[in-house]
């Protein structure tokens, strides 16, 4: 079957897969993806740049020498502990503690002595630590503004706080294992990393939006007719939106995945890494939650509302009187069961 006919099927209720009626599972791997970020955040913590952690950095063209390269700065600066990483195909960076002016130009000179290249092929830069305190304040303030906007618009957009509530709780969960990974494989955090961990939350909201709107397409529709539990409704909202989020997540990593796989690994294009792992990361965790965790976490939000109570009691009287259950409604935590494709029942899918 191809995904043109599944996402169909699944649109009209002839095949379902119960993602509400499974929330404690899924729950439970996103918290355990979280718990193992945190630990991970700890403890080897993140690697962040010298843009945010301030110190003096050089730039050679014309040689990949990393360890030549850190001998030449050990020489200047005995007891400097140099980071060096490969750039390209043809230089490399070496970042160290802050130097004095002079101990700079020794170790261009020293640099460009070891490693064969001319003086000009070396360039240094200092960041001092006031700026990239600076830095790194401006950057938890863009991603504090980020949320705090929006929660609004989520609460103002959809008039409910449990809708914000469960949108921003599945971009901490994005967010958290993004970061996690960053601090596990060990890359550079850089302003160019907070630009991608600030798309990827812009791309996961998105396709949270997409799925928000169509439950509540579907629950507004539910509680007019009462003929589907607030659960079921969610749920089929989310099969009815999951092949497009799959499409849309598939055809967005494609180009990321060639930056950061060929671009990076196989070229050797090291600057391209800062953003590109944050932009893969983050979008295949953001397809993840927008399906896995913001509707069942809203489910799970609205299930003790007195209105939601009343239509699922009014839709279990129902279907006990023996009453048809919609197509692809699941099971929702509720009663009844939606068929899946072949007529099996939803909640083994």
């Amino acid at each position: 079957m191809g995904m043109a006919a599944l996402g169909n099927r699944l649109y009209t209720g002839e095949s379902s897969f119960d993602f509400v009626g499974k929330r404690k599972l899924w729950f439970t791997i996103a918290l355990v993806c979280v718990a193992v970020s945190a630990l991970l955040l700890v403890r080897p913590g993140l690697t962040f740049g010298i843009e945010f952690e301030g110190g003096s950095q050089f730039r050679v063209t014309g040689s990949t020498d990393q360890e030549g390269a850190r001998a030449a700065v050990e020489s200047v600066v005995p007891g400097a502990v140099p980071e060096v990483t490969r750039v390209g195909t043809n230089g490399v960076r070496v970042q160290i503690e802050t130097v004095t002016t002079a101990e700079l130009d020794e170790t261009r000179q020293a640099l460009a002595t070891a490693l064969d290249v001319p003086l000009e092929n070396v360039t240094s830069s200092t960041v001092g630590p006031s700026w990239g305190a600076d830095v790194t304040n401006k950057a938890l303030t863009a991603l504090v503004i980020f949320f705090v906007l929006v929660s609004v618009v989520m609460a103002l957009y959809f008039r409910t706080w449990t809708m914000a509530l469960a949108a921003m709780a599945a971009l901490v969960h994005d967010l958290a294992i993004t970061a996690g990974v960053y601090a596990l494989i060990g890359f550079e955090v850089t302003p160019a990393t907070v630009i991608g961990f600030l798309t990827i939350l812009g791309y996961s909201l998105y396709d949270t939006v997409v799925v928000f709107d169509k439950v509540r397409e579907n629950t507004t529709e539910a509680f007019t007719r009462r003929d589907r539990t607030f659960a079921q409704a969610a749920n089929l909202a989310v099969n009815q939106t999951v092949v497009r989020s799959v499409n849309t997540t598939v055809v967005a990593l494609l180009p990321v995945a060639a930056i950061l796989f060929i671009g990076d690994l196989l070229l050797g294009a090291g600057t391209l890494r800062d953003i590109s792992l944050a932009l893969f990361v983050g979008t295949l965790v953001g397809a993840y939650s927008s399906i896995f965790v913001a509707t069942p976490l809203l489910v799970a939000l609205r299930s003790r509302e007195p209105g939601v109570r009343a239509l699922e009691a009014e839709v279990r009287e129902r279907a006990s009187a023996g009453e048809p259950v919609p197509a692809g409604a699941g099971s929702g935590g509720a009663a009844g069961g939606a068929t899946a494709a072949g007529g099996a029942t939803a909640a083994g899918a």
